[in-house]
């Protein structure tokens, strides 16, 4: 059976720490697969804020997921803190990847590592657009 392989940057340009809250949690007690998924949500809108840039407004334009990647480590649990990072790398025309690490910050281990696909996207005429020069300079100084 193939499995996901995610190759982290070396790099990362932001960090913040999230803690995991009561209802993460699914019936095995600890934090859910979708759960992470939206912590990476937050993750991901803190990153951009870091720049003083919403998903709707970024440059001019937009941002839209067109993909996402999750390898799962190890289990989170309640009252745990997530240290996440975030690297924007592989920039295309329209898009790039951003990386994640997440790290349970009392045990010192990776609980996940994911990549998620960012495109630039004009909601109001509903197309792919070009990625702003300025924001690709910015999310890689």
């Amino acid at each position: 059976m193939a499995r996901i392989k995610i190759t982290l940057p070396e790099i990362f340009r932001f960090n913040t720490t999230i803690p995991v809250r009561i209802t993460d949690l699914n019936y095995g007690g600890h934090v859910g697969n979708d759960k992470v998924l939206a912590l990476l949500h937050e993750i991901r809108v803190q990153f951009l804020e870091s720049f003083n840039y919403k998903e709707l407004e970024i440059e001019g334009t937009s941002l839209i997921m067109s993909d996402v990647a999750i390898e799962f480590k190890s289990e989170l649990f309640y009252g745990d803190v997530v240290e996440a990072s975030v690297s924007a790398n592989d920039f295309t025309r329209v898009g790039f990847d951003l990386y994640y690490k997440l790290v349970n910050q009392k045990k010192e281990k990776i609980v996940a590592i994911a990549k998620t696909g960012m495109v630039c996207y004009d909601y109001r005429n509903k197309k792919v657009v070009t990625v702003p020069g300025v924001l690709r300079s910015k999310l890689t100084s």
